[in-house]
């Protein structure tokens, strides 16, 4: 699970699609992988931390997203420190 969506992860054509649709398709995953494996949605919400390095609709999309995910009931400790993290 995590090669395959991982690997999705680091297409930057697709995941970085204006759309936000990667980013979307990558929260969703993360959320449903977590209750599951923590560590492994950890991992591939990982992608996400380096949002402020692209422009400004990238990272408000990105954003959106790790928002998302941060207030999820019962998010693990594992995902929610990247994503705490990441938005600090």
């Amino acid at each position: 699970m995590r090669a395959l969506i991982g690997a999705f992860a680091s297409n930057a054509v697709r995941f970085h699609d204006l759309s936000g649709g990667g980013y979307a398709f990558i929260a969703d995953h993360v959320l449903a992988i977590d209750p599951m494996n923590p560590q492994i949605a950890a991992r591939l919400v990982s992608a996400f931390t380096i949002w402020k390095r692209y422009d400004a609709k990238r990272q408000a999309l990105m954003k959106k997203e790790l928002e998302r995910i941060l207030v999820a009931p019962k998010l693990s400790k594992d995902v929610y420190e990247v994503v705490s993290k990441s938005l600090a």
